[in-house]
């Protein structure tokens, strides 16, 4: 899919691509004078955009991402998760950015398109997570602060906060006028609940400990995790933000076509400005 996006955007400060001959008509700012010294032709500078689309990956760091019943956590899926999307739109020549955050933001990278920066974002995925609990709020509001410029941001997270916490955090972002794509990522396990034999279970983020018959509360916990799934997917619905559950189990390519319909949509919106400019 290298190249699926091309820039539509031709105009002035912006990456320079290419000469054409000057034909009636065009724009005489941007006729380059030093060509027609040597050479006799008049020649117009094309620019492109440096990218069509600005996206910013958000990652969620909190400990309880390190939960995983399939020899994998939630944190690593999470992370190949970003790496495969950040890999994709930067061979569309996007600029893709990384936020890691918990309570607080761990790791910032601005989008970017250039040499190396991709690296950057890698190196910084390959660090496992690091954060405690998750207070979504405070470092959403952060991140939603930085946005001056429009464009596509990545939530991969658990979402395993307080309902009120996540409204007002996903509304901070949606208030800014970014498109937000919603990835919420979960183990199996925490969806079907399976565990048979009575055990200690441990918090990973408060380290609380509990003694638990998973038979005597297996009915309960289904319907209030069933219920907070709910409540999730009505919030993303309400604030107009694209939803979709990923459990560590479903292939990663599933995520993909989201971002190329973000794409293409991109593009599409692209050329109406374009021609509304040109009118």
């Amino acid at each position: 899919m290298t190249g699926l996006n091309r820039s539509p955007y031709h105009g002035f400060s912006v990456e320079f691509t290419e000469y054409r001959q000057y034909t009636q008509g065009d724009d005489l700012r941007h006729l380059d004078w030093k060509l027609f010294a040597r050479s006799d032709r008049y020649y117009i500078k094309r620019f492109e955009d440096e990218t069509n689309l600005r996206c910013l990956l958000l990652l969620d760091d909190s400990r309880s991402m390190n939960f995983g019943s399939r020899g994998y956590s939630k944190s690593e899926y999470a992370r190949t998760l970003a790496a495969t999307l950040g890999y994709f739109l930067n061979t569309q020549r996007d600029a893709v950015g990384l936020a890691k955050f918990s309570s607080e933001i761990d790791d910032f990278i601005p989008p970017r398109y250039r040499v190396g920066h991709l690296r950057r974002i890698l190196v910084s995925l390959e660090r496992e997570a690091i954060g405690t609990s998750t207070h979504l709020s405070k470092p959403l509001e952060q991140i939603a602060e930085r946005l001056n410029k429009r464009g596509v941001l990545v939530l991969i997270s658990d979402l395993l906060a307080p309902l009120e916490m996540l409204e007002l955090s996903l509304g901070a972002l949606a208030a800014r006028g970014q498109e937000v794509i919603v990835f919420h990522v979960l183990d199996p396990e925490e969806l079907h609940f399976e565990f048979t034999a009575p055990e200690m279970f441990e918090d990973l983020e408060s380290q609380d400990q509990l003694y638990v018959d998973p038979a005597a509360i297996r009915t309960e916990y289904l319907k209030r995790f069933g219920k907070h799934l709910e409540a999730v997917e009505a919030i993303c619905n309400r604030l107009g933000l694209t939803y979709h559950r990923m459990p560590t189990d479903s292939p990663l390519e599933l995520a993909l076509p989201e971002i190329v319909r973000v794409r293409m949509q991109s593009r599409g919106n692209s050329r109406t400005r374009i021609a509304r400019r040109g009118r």
